[in-house]
């Protein structure tokens, strides 16, 4: 297999592969649409839950945990609990809406749990980051553990971008928003995690 060997240059590719991985619409693009109507610094506060989780992962990939992740059992335990979650977290999400009208800046400490919560409930952030992720953290590792923290920094801070986007733009343009936008917005926001929740449940077993 061929590694890339310039760093700057595995850095570029870095950043260039995780743009499309970050922006996908999922569980976190939802908690941080929903988060973003209440909060400016929500999407900064949900990229340090996602880090909180992924930085610790990557570790662990550096050590050699990708085969236990991609292990059948434990992918189908994962994907369970991981989907029941999901789908917990939407409806609370949709509960939710009609007071999300009128609050602004809640609890700081709700958006980072968000993002901890909506990553590592995840199964697929698991799985990928177990595949492609690990081809990217062994490249990373011939760079030694700088290579490795300046990989795993470059890739959040992509997160860290597109999260703060997102918030603040649905933060400053919600004076915009009728309770029926909040409502629509909201069962959106819903509906992704929902379904996100029953796919995680049921593929496993496919």
């Amino acid at each position: 297999m061929g590694y890339i060997t310039d760093l700057p240059l595995f850095l570029a590719s870095t950043a260039l592969i995780s743009i499309p991985l970050v922006v996908s619409p999922g569980p976190v693009f939802a908690v941080t649409v929903a988060k973003g109507a209440q909060n400016k610094m929500a999407g900064a506060l949900i990229a340090l839950g996602h880090g909180a989780v992924e930085f610790p992962l990557i570790l662990l990939l550096y050590l050699g945990l990708s085969e236990l992740i991609n292990n059948s059992i434990v992918h189908k335990v994962i994907g369970v609990v991981g989907g029941l979650i999901m789908i917990y977290i939407g409806f609370q999400i949709l509960k939710s809406r009609k007071e999300a009208a009128y609050e602004r800046n809640r609890s700081e400490r709700s958006s980072f749990v968000a993002g901890l919560i909506a990553t590592g409930a995840n199964p697929y952030f698991f799985i990928s980051w177990a595949t492609i992720g690990a081809v990217l953290v062994e490249n990373a590792a011939i760079f030694g553990l700088f290579g490795l923290l300046l990989f795993s920094a470059v890739h959040w801070l992509i997160d860290l971008i597109w999260d703060s986007l997102v918030s603040l733009t649905v933060f400053k343009s919600r004076r915009f928003w009728t309770p029926k936008v909040f409502s629509t917005i909201f069962a959106f926001c819903f509906i992704i995690l929902v379904s996100f929740g029953i796919w995680f449940i049921i593929s496993p077993f496919f």
